[in-house]
């Protein structure tokens, strides 16, 4: 699967439900744990403005950082990717790849718990941001 690149500096609106509109939060805790990974993956690399957490579906308003405002020294790299090389769609991946694996563990599942691939909105219009806060918030 091709990630779709995530540009530096801009406003987007993210979303995806679980596999065959399956639930992707089981239990309270899931809901804990989605935000823990997003703090660990996402929050370094952009600003969340709000969320969404539903039982089958999530939405995320967030402006990805300028490249000037990350600090590489939060981030693992591979010998392979380094910061000049640094893509933040490759977070999502992570993110996402690391909920899907805790949850398939916890509950014995296997497979892909999202649709593939997750949704997102490059945000133009002032207006659609005020709807997506006011929805979301």
């Amino acid at each position: 699967m091709q990630i779709e690149k995530i540009e530096f500096g801009r406003f987007y609106h993210i979303f995806n439900r679980g596999n065959n509109s399956q639930d992707i939060f089981f239990e309270e805790e899931n809901y804990s744990y989605f935000l823990k990974l997003l703090i660990k993956y996402i929050i370094p690399i952009s600003e969340v403005y709000c969320y969404c957490l539903l039982k089958n579906h999530f939405h995320l308003l967030i402006r990805i950082k300028d490249v000037e405002d990350l600090v590489f020294s939060d981030f693992q790299f591979s010998t392979v990717e380094t910061p000049k090389s640094f893509d933040p769609s490759r977070q999502f991946s992570h993110f996402f790849n690391a909920y899907t694996l805790a949850i398939n563990k916890r509950y014995g599942r296997s497979g892909s718990l999202f649709e593939k691939p997750f949704e997102l909105k490059i945000i133009e219009d002032e207006n659609y941001l005020k709807q997506l806060v006011f929805v979301y918030s």
